[in-house]
């Protein structure tokens, strides 16, 4: 395959092809994350050298492990292995006396990051229930955000308890590949 073709690879693709030991889609996934990486590390590390180091040996550790890891999501595996290597750098650095606000930053970063991705999940979800079919959805609100047993959602609903299981395994089954194609998406 043409180095060019790549580009047209979301980052689940190109790990496919780096499983199989092809080095033009690791490029690929290199310098599509490489500087929104580095950027995150300089942030908190204020040293373009460290920060350069640690986003190399994510991407080294990438390679070395292509085989053996299970990455559902690229850019949020990665950015997270950028973020933990900005830590141990900063625990080993202690001596320094800018070492706790930077230490506060990267707290911080991620606590607002990960409220933000928990809140555009949380979206996503609400759109994907709200597009279940009625008698799926009512089943599913049931048991999300009442609680109910499959059981207690039979007698409300008047159906039986297979029905019920046969509609909540329906709606799972539809979030959970929904949900798969819309990180790929993005």
């Amino acid at each position: 395959m043409d180095y060019q073709n790549y580009a047209a690879y979301n980052d689940e693709g190109l790990l496919t092809f780096m499983r199989q030991g092809d080095v033009a889609a690791f490029t690929e996934l290199y310098n599509r994350h490489f500087k929104s990486l580095y950027t995150v590390a300089e942030n908190i590390l204020r040293s373009p050298d460290v920060s350069k180091d640690i986003v190399q040996e994510v991407f080294t550790a990438v390679w070395q492990n292509r085989e053996r890891l299970q990455i559902m999501y690229p850019k949020a595996y990665l950015q997270q292995a950028v973020r933990f290597q900005v830590l141990k750098a900063i625990r080993a650095d202690k001596t320094d006396s800018e070492f706790y606000k930077r230490l506060a930053q990267v707290s911080q970063d991620m606590v607002v990051e990960n409220t933000f991705s928990y809140k555009e999940l949380q979206r996503t979800v609400d759109e994907l229930v709200q597009s279940l079919p009625d008698d799926c959805r009512q089943a599913f609100r049931l048991s999300r955000e009442q609680n109910l047993t499959y059981h207690q959602i039979a007698d409300k609903l008047n159906i039986s308890v297979k029905t019920v299981e046969k509609k909540m395994s329906q709606s799972l089954r539809y979030l959970r590949v929904a949900l798969h194609k819309s990180e790929i998406s993005h």
